[in-house]
């Protein structure tokens, strides 16, 4: 649950299957990159709006019919390709995304620009199979399984407005 000043309390669980476990902390990609001390840049793979259908609703937890950005970002750390990121965040609640915030940072422009507060995130990883874009985009150094990060990611007021599966 999350408790919400003057309003009450909202309830934001969501049964983890037992194959797959909680990773906690929110914190930016490039504000690991500085925390760590590497260079990164990130490469704008896909930036699109959509509709959520039955099926993105299943998958990210939307309701149907909710106005979306997607985004497919690759992330480098030290010139390497290294992460593969899907990003869905809801258009009502972080409007005004572009290709451009994508390529640079989002969160930074949704707390600086929008000046929303982002209270939580609900994160499961699991290992699966890598898909023809993990081919495509990482250097899997012959491996055919990997880790994949999903999150669903809460302002002050209860919302989700994001989706990501880092892969």
């Amino acid at each position: 649950v999350q408790t919400l000043h003057g309003k009450g309390v909202r309830v934001i669980y969501q049964p983890v299957h037992q194959t797959s476990f909680s990773v906690g902390g929110i914190e930016s990609f490039q504000e690991s990159v500085k925390r760590n001390g590497l260079t990164s840049n990130t490469e704008v793979i896909q930036f699109t709006e959509i509709e959520a259908d039955e099926r993105v609703a299943r998958r990210t937890g939307f309701v149907a019919g909710s106005q979306l950005y997607y985004i497919q970002r690759l992330r480098y750390l030290d010139g390497k390709p290294l992460i593969f990121d899907i990003n869905i965040f809801l258009k009502s609640i972080v409007p005004g995304i572009t290709k451009e915030i994508a390529q640079e940072s989002i969160y930074d422009y949704i707390e600086q620009e929008l000046c929303m507060t982002i209270v939580t995130s609900k994160r499961t990883m699991t290992v699966e199979h890598v898909t023809q874009l993990d081919e495509k985009y990482i250097d899997l150094k012959g491996y055919n399984c990997m880790a994949v990060i999903t999150s669903q990611t809460y302002n002050a007021d209860g919302e989700m407005f994001e989706y990501t599966q880092s892969r």
